[in-house]
């Protein structure tokens, strides 16, 4: 047995987070009742010996590069786990471990990536389905919550609150892709973030509201900001200075076409949407 780490891909929309809850399904259970099905994990076992992963993603959320590190056997790859993993959580890299590696708090940085849909113009039906976001608020939104602030107005944490993200904004087509990096995110920061950037961007706050968010007092409650919808957030990377992922390309080319296979599906219901929607008219 040794310390090995592993990327773990997901789909959240089926699961109540990452990390364990008690009677909802995450997918740390996921993996755990795969560990266990393999017998690296004990039936009694809390967890497995030396297990961290990088970080808990809420609800809803999906990831590229959760990470995991445990005390594997040899044999233990990417596609022997995901042998017993649902289809949509995949592992599809791994790497060895240092001694004393721990997953969590040896993270040097981690990537978030929010697929805010703002379209240009109106869409016809109602603004409140999708308002317009002017491209320039909504970058001058980013620029000033990035860098080191205390976020304790934009997240349920009630301490280690100061963080320091870097928010990144391009537009593809009818979409702001916001990248949002850090060492480290409090509780709900990232949904934050996007949710007061999409109201300024689209008038509904002014700049200056981000002032009053810095602030020491609280926001009351008629004036918080409540977190954007998770299922467009992706984790996107965590990155270990210490670690050489090797990419398991029989793992990662079977992942690719379950998620290929579910953009599909997606996209096929987007379309039916679409139709119903427009009938109506």
């Amino acid at each position: 047995m040794s310390l090995r780490a592993f990327r773990i891909a997901y789909d959240g929309t089926s699961y109540h987070g990452f990390q364990r809850q008690p009677d909802v399904p995450t997918v740390e259970d996921a993996v755990f009742d795969a560990l266990r099905t393999l017998e690296v994990l004990e039936p009694d076992a809390d967890k497995p010996a030396g297990y961290a992963a990088a970080g808990r993603t809420d609800a809803g959320v999906s990831a590229i590069a959760q990470t995991i590190a445990l005390e594997a056997p040899d044999w233990l790859t990417p596609r022997a786990l995901n042998g017993d993993l649902p289809a949509d959580v995949r592992a599809w890299a791994a790497a060895d471990a240092p001694e004393g590696f721990h997953a969590t708090h040896h993270a040097s940085r981690r990537i978030y990536t929010y697929h805010l849909y703002a379209p240009t113009e109106a869409v016809s039906g109602s603004r409140r389905a999708a308002p317009v976001i002017d491209d320039d608020r909504f970058r001058a939104a980013c620029e000033a919550l990035s860098g080191t602030h205390d976020f304790h107005n934009l997240t349920p944490d009630d301490h280690n609150t100061e963080r320091a993200p870097s928010l990144e904004v391009r537009r593809d087509d009818d979409y702001l892709v916001l990248t949002v990096s850090a060492g480290g995110f409090a509780r709900e920061l990232v949904r934050r973030l996007v949710s007061l950037a999409r109201a300024i961007g689209a008038g509904d706050e002014p700049l200056a509201k981000i002032d009053r968010v810095f602030e020491p007092e609280p926001l009351p409650g008629h004036e918080g900001i409540a977190p954007a919808p998770p299922e467009p957030l992706v984790l996107t990377d965590v990155r270990y200075p210490d670690l050489a992922f090797e990419i398991d390309e029989d793992a990662a080319d079977s992942a690719r076409a379950v998620f290929e296979r579910r953009r599909i599906d997606r996209t096929t219901g987007a379309r039916v949407a679409e139709q119903v929607a427009n009938g109506m008219r």
